[in-house]
């Protein structure tokens, strides 16, 4: 049987160009949410079943990798289901491993605990432009600071971070799911069907308005309560007024605290920011996880044209876990698609020393290439990236070559000096 040369479907390889641009983000993420205050650590890649198939990541949970039960505690003549199977998957974010690990943890650490976490997930997902079935998550999360001052903290550390790598113009959008509540009770649609009501208002850039009307129905929601649920997307701002507004509307059935925590995070962030962004309120913000529980926010990049990250707050998962809840927010930035985008870019990044070449004729004594070596090691102490390596009979395509990964200067030894 031929060995199959390709990666597996969804995994990538990664060639040293873009790998240079991974290590400058990766930097740069860890220098400036470290800046904030926020200390890194690391989870197993590998979760407990039980933990990954809690009924809180969403969709996520139909594309888990499950491994397989190993030895004597796998039994296929016994077994009846999935379950008697496996005992453990590949993770499918970075939060259920972190809350697990705080929960183990918690005694040792200091409160409130401020956490970032690099480290790669995987997913049974269709793979496409930006998703793949691994890759690279860097989350930072806080947990035991109940107030907006953490939802506060995340989103500067997170735009000023997107700011430093070189984004601008782009917006931070942001919602409560207790606001989407709210706005599901004023239309009158059954509260035990509140998550059909988000489910299909999430696919509102994808069918418009419209759609989202017509799918409710389709859902059995009555026309009346579905007409004066859209109609409160009419129009509206995506500014702290209009949460404001917004809370004109609803009245009672949304609470004064979810209107102050809302535009208290907006008009903080904006009066402070640093990096060239927008704050938008966007009452169809969803964000497919189960475990949110109140502020939700994403990123929002013109050049990709979607989302590019996001978090929220889910005050309730380490309760899960211990049988206390401890307050937790957290926010993903998306990886792979800002590293996707910068390799569209053809970035280049900054502060690199001058990349050079020296083209070794073959067959050089020994007396004469220590000389080449030595003044390799100068030219290294003075900053520079030196590559020594043979001359080819066709320079002029091995030139092209090392032009392509960056050498800006070439320099010719050959046996006899000129």
């Amino acid at each position: 049987m031929a060995l199959v040369k390709k990666p597996v479907t969804g995994m990538k390889e990664i060639l040293p160009k873009e790998m240079l641009i991974r290590d400058y983000v990766q930097r740069v993420i860890k220098d400036t949410y470290s800046s904030f205050g926020f200390t890194q650590i690391e989870t197993p890649c590998l979760e407990d079943i039980k933990n990954l198939c809690s009924k809180q990541g969403g969709e996520n949970e139909k594309l888990i990798f499950k491994v397989l039960k190993r030895g004597e505690k796998l039994n296929l003549e016994t077994a009846k289901s999935e379950e008697d199977l496996t005992d453990m998957g590949l993770r499918y974010d970075l939060t259920v491993p972190l809350v697990r690990f705080y929960s183990n943890n918690s005694a040792n650490l200091p409160t409130p605990f401020k956490a970032l976490q690099m480290g790669n997930v995987w997913r049974a997902d269709r793979p496409q432009r930006g998703r793949y079935r691994q890759f690279m998550q860097c989350d930072i999360d806080i947990f035991g600071e109940a107030t907006n001052m953490a939802e506060i903290e995340l989103i500067l550390a997170t735009t000023t971070t997107l700011g430093k790598i070189g984004f601008k113009n782009f917006e931070i959008r942001i919602n409560d799911r207790r606001m989407l509540k709210a706005m599901a009770m004023y239309a009158g649609f059954p509260e035990d069907r509140f998550d059909t009501s988000c489910i299909v208002l999430d696919k509102l850039d994808k069918i418009g308005l419209d759609g989202v009307k017509a799918e409710l129905i389709e859902e059995g929601f009555t026309e009346e309560s579905v007409e004066k649920y859209v109609k409160l997307f009419d129009g509206i701002g995506a500014d702290a007024d209009a949460v404001r507004a917004l809370k004109g509307t609803l009245g009672e059935f949304l609470s004064e605290d979810v209107v102050n925590n809302l535009t208290e995070i907006i008009e903080s962030v904006e009066s402070v920011k640093k990096a060239d962004f927008k704050m938008v309120f966007d009452p169809s913000l969803v964000r497919g996880m189960g475990y949110y529980t109140g502020t939700i926010f994403e990123i929002a990049l013109p050049e990709f044209g979607g989302a590019c990250g996001g978090g929220g707050r889910y005050d309730k998962m380490v309760g899960n876990f211990t049988g206390t809840d401890v307050p937790a927010c957290g926010f993903s930035i998306g990886f792979e698609r800002i590293v996707l985008l910068l390799m569209e870019q053809d970035f280049k990044i900054p502060g690199i020393g001058e990349k050079v070449a020296y083209l070794v004729e073959k067959d050089m004594p020994k007396a004469r290439y220590c000389e080449v070596l030595e003044e390799a090691m100068k030219a290294r102490a003075d900053g520079k990236q030196v590559l020594v390596t043979k001359m080819n009979k066709n320079k002029k395509f091995q030139k092209e070559q090392l032009s392509a990964e960056g050498y800006e200067t070439f320099k010719e030894f050959y046996v006899n000096p000129l």
